[in-house]
């Protein structure tokens, strides 16, 4: 039997939104052991003179714990 921790991280690209989930899923990994999922709970993005500048994504990360 395993158990599993869920924690809130937000990350932004100049990209896109997909630039933005793979960044937060890299970092989440340079951190976190074992992680094994994530949800994308919420996207934005930001507006600068009339133009999108910056996509963001908040992500649920799945990691089981120890």
């Amino acid at each position: 039997m395993s158990v599993a921790r869920v924690t809130t991280i937000t990350a932004r690209s100049n990209e896109s939104f997909e630039a933005a989930i793979r960044h937060g899923v890299e970092r989440a990994n340079d951190t976190l052991r074992n992680v094994s999922g994530a949800w994308v709970k919420e996207q934005q993005v930001i507006v600068v003179d009339g133009g999108i500048t910056e996509w963001q994504v908040t992500l649920e990360v799945t990691f089981v714990l120890d």
